[in-house]
């Protein structure tokens, strides 16, 4: 039996004195897509990119989906 759930991440990015995209913060795992979205677009204005994702997840086996971008402003790096 899988335990298949769904990722939600928030993440965000400044660039350094090359110019250079780096994390703002830890990614942060969010409960909902919502959320997700509220909350990215509450501190785009504070970082140079923001993203939120998602992506089906199966933790136990270790499967991953790819991922999805729900919201995004600014400059992010290429989601793998």
């Amino acid at each position: 039996m899988t335990t298949k759930g769904k990722l939600i991440v928030l993440a965000a990015f400044n660039k350094n004195d090359e110019g250079e995209l780096v994390p703002a913060f830890e990614p942060r795992q969010v409960d909902t897509e919502e959320r997700a979205k509220r909350d990215a677009r509450l501190v785009a204005d504070q970082y140079s990119g923001v993203v939120a994702w998602s992506r089906e997840a199966d933790p136990a086996i270790g499967e991953y989906g790819p991922p999805v971008v729900i919201f995004q402003a600014g400059e992010v790096p290429d989601l793998e």
